[in-house]
């Protein structure tokens, strides 16, 4: 009789589970909607939050498969939370004014920084310091030109919520070089 490869039977354990989690987060707003009239989520809302929340499950699974070293494996996750962050917040609300506001469109070259940058750096933790680096100088880049382009009442709140997502992007970064350290 032959020996089961258990790697293979947790590999997908790992993404049935995700999946799992996928559902029971989208169960929050599902709820929330039987609840209160201020949460109103289309199908295509559902459908995508549920890429948008796997896809970053998977990509963790996949990247960090691999990986031994703690500060790796956090660094991914922060950098995969923060993106996710970004990308939500921007699309559902929007950062600068209203989700309407074409000035939001600069995240997308935020995201390009880091989804590129990841392709050049390869994983590898040396290169992804610098891309993540990179990419915090992006998003403060992204909020000065606002500050200078976009007339809102709320620039301290764009301020904030920038330099929060720069010290994510950071933070991240910081994971990396530790990873690349040890």
């Amino acid at each position: 009789m032959e020996p089961k490869d258990t790697s293979i039977i947790r590999q997908n354990k790992n993404i049935i589970l995700i999946a799992f989690g996928v559902g029971l987060i989208l169960l929050v707003p599902l709820l929330a909607m039987q609840f209160t009239d201020e949460v109103v989520w289309s199908p295509f809302d559902f459908a995508f939050a549920g890429a948008l929340l796997f896809s970053i499950g998977l990509a963790y699974e996949l990247i960090t498969r691999k990986a031994s070293k703690i500060a790796y494996r956090a660094a991914v996750g922060v950098a995969l939370v923060t993106a996710l962050l970004l990308a939500w917040i921007n699309g559902a609300v929007g950062i600068i004014g209203s989700e309407d506001n074409p000035a939001n469109l600069m995240y997308l070259g935020v995201l390009a920084v880091i989804i590129i940058g990841t392709l050049v750096a390869q994983l590898r933790p040396q290169g992804m310091a610098r891309v993540l680096f990179t990419t915090a100088l992006a998003q403060a880049s992204v909020t000065v030109i606002a500050l200078i382009t976009e007339r809102s009442a709320n620039m301290i709140q764009l301020v904030m919520l920038n330099a929060y997502f720069v010290a994510l992007w950071v933070g991240s970064a910081l994971l990396f070089r530790r990873a690349s350290d040890t």
